[in-house]
């Protein structure tokens, strides 16, 4: 019998939240897939590794402002991303909400983030969450909790994601690459980690974050040496909101 049947919601809750809208990123998605295709010399690698049905965690790494715009757009699967809270004002942020996504405040814990996080994994949809947590070197050297966290929850399959070329060396985290620059987009095998009962330990949390951590450096370095297409180093600029 499920938590539902017998009255008792699992923890953390999300029975009491709507199911995020996506309609808008659909005919979206129709326009900037081929947009991108036409503007960068782009390589999608591996696409039968994306899973077509069922919850997905996304975890791929972070370089530039072009990655999530880039995924959302050529993926096989409608993407449901978290960002930064920054990014959510004004007309901007109005779109991205109707377009699914879920702003995270990163410098504090963000409850109503999480839960919409794991409703979108509990629904059966593909969440794209970065484990870097901001824009960088894209080395996958520093993993945060929160993939961790959804993944001991939800039990969702986890996919690795690199992408080369996004950024340029010494670019600007903040920028595009110019028209006609190389991209790479890798998919890797997707893979799970044991579902955890609350309540979950934050060492235990810490503990599946570098196993997973090192699934993400095993999968970046074989992706490199395949396509030949190194990261581009450590960016001129920080993240701003970082």
């Amino acid at each position: 019998m499920t938590a539902e049947l017998t009255g008792r919601a699992e923890l953390p809750r999300t029975d009491d939240l709507p199911r995020l809208p996506y309609r808008f990123a659909l005919p979206a998605r129709k326009v900037a897939k081929p947009y991108f295709r036409r503007r960068y010399r782009l390589t999608v690698h591996h696409e039968e590794l994306f899973p077509r049905s069922g919850p997905v965690l996304m975890t791929p790494n972070h370089l530039s402002l072009l990655d999530g715009p880039l995924l959302g757009a050529i993926s096989p699967r409608m993407l449901h991303q978290l960002g930064k809270i920054e990014a959510f004002g004004g007309l901007q942020g109005w779109l991205l909400r109707r377009f699914g996504q879920i702003p995270i405040d990163r410098r504090s814990y963000d409850p109503l983030a999480i839960r919409q996080s794991i409703k979108v994994l509990r629904d059966g949809r593909v969440l794209n969450i970065y484990p870097e947590g901001t824009r960088g070197p894209g080395d996958f050297a520093r993993i945060r909790l929160g993939a961790a966290y959804l993944a001991m929850v939800t039990g969702a399959p986890i996919l690795p994601v690199v992408l080369l070329g996004t950024r340029l060396p010494e670019g600007d985290v903040e920028g595009f690459p110019p028209a006609g620059s190389r991209i790479d987009v890798v998919y890797g095998e997707t893979f799970t980690v044991d579902r955890v009962p609350f309540p979950r330990r934050h060492s235990d949390v810490r503990a599946v974050a570098d196993q997973i951590g090192d699934v993400l450096r095993a999968h970046l370095r074989a992706a490199v040496e395949a396509t030949g297409h190194p990261l581009p180093g450590v960016p001129d600029k920080k993240d701003p909101d970082e």
